[in-house]
């Protein structure tokens, strides 16, 4: 029987997009199937292996280096579209380095995780069709790392991860979508508007999973939420959270009252 952490860090290495989807998806109905054992326990060694594994393209750049998308020409819509796939395919990364990283949290964690990471392969392979029904592919343009540079920096605790990835780059998602959605309205291009409808939707339930577990870690230790993020968020160089927000959907996603205030929300 597949074991799922070490399942989703053998994923996790893969470098062949369509391959690490369709395993990601299998070993999503495979776990639902209960034909996947979990070992939460199990301190697993991934040093011979290069993670995350990604395709030859895009080429990554700085973000200053990443090309405007404008909205009147197709290759700037492709481009910002290819953005967008960029995210989910780094996204995808992260909640597979979520499962397998991190021992001994409870059982749900990795399940949350699992179901974050169906659910970005999802979002991942809509814009990537609709990317081909444009006549681009993932990897025609350049893109940047931040997504992932900030897992990065976050290997070696699960509370700074909750609390600096999930939390703080992916919600920035939360704001930035509505606009990007907006954008594509105004062209009337309704395939796009509704694939970002279906992203905000859900990424609302993956930011509030990263709450809940951030806010699990804080209480097992009895740590202010509000203090423990501005410690971690200072220690391993957060990014500082610039408006405007999306009040209604972090609402949703399980930030507080007293968070959103110091937002200046």
């Amino acid at each position: 029987m597949f074991e799922l952490r070490a399942t989703a860090l053998t994923i996790l290495a893969s470098s062949d997009v369509q391959t690490k989807v369709s395993q990601l998806l299998k070993l999503f109905d495979e776990y639902q199937q209960q034909r996947v054992a979990l070992d939460a326990s199990r301190r697993i060694n991934s040093q011979d292996l290069i993670l995350p594994g990604r395709p030859v393209k895009p080429e990554l750049v700085l973000p200053k280096l990443v090309p405007k998308r404008r909205m009147d020409t197709p290759e700037g819509r492709a481009g910002l579209l290819h953005s967008l796939a960029h995210i989910e395919f780094n996204a995808m990364n992260l909640a597979l380095d979520a499962i397998w990283r991190f021992p001994d949290m409870p059982k749900e964690y990795y399940e949350d995780w699992l179901k974050v990471a169906k659910e970005e392969a999802y979002h991942f392979s809509l814009v990537n069709d609709h990317l081909h029904s444009l006549g681009f592919t993932y990897g025609d343009f350049p893109a940047h790392n931040s997504l992932w540079e900030m897992v990065e920096r976050t290997t070696d605790s699960v509370i700074a991860r909750m609390a600096l990835v999930p939390r703080t780059m992916e919600a920035r998602g939360l704001d930035a979508v509505p606009s990007i959605r907006d954008r594509f309205k105004q062209i009337k291009e309704a395939r796009a508007v509704e694939i970002l409808e279906i992203i905000l939707n859900d990424e609302i339930g993956h930011v509030l999973i990263g709450n809940r577990w951030f806010n699990f870690l804080c209480s097992k230790d009895n740590l202010s939420p509000i203090v423990a993020y501005r410690e971690l968020a200072g220690k391993y160089r957060a990014p500082v959270l610039k408006g405007p927000f999306n009040i209604e959907a972090r609402k949703q996603a399980g930030f507080t009252s007293e968070e959103l205030s110091l937002l200046g929300a």
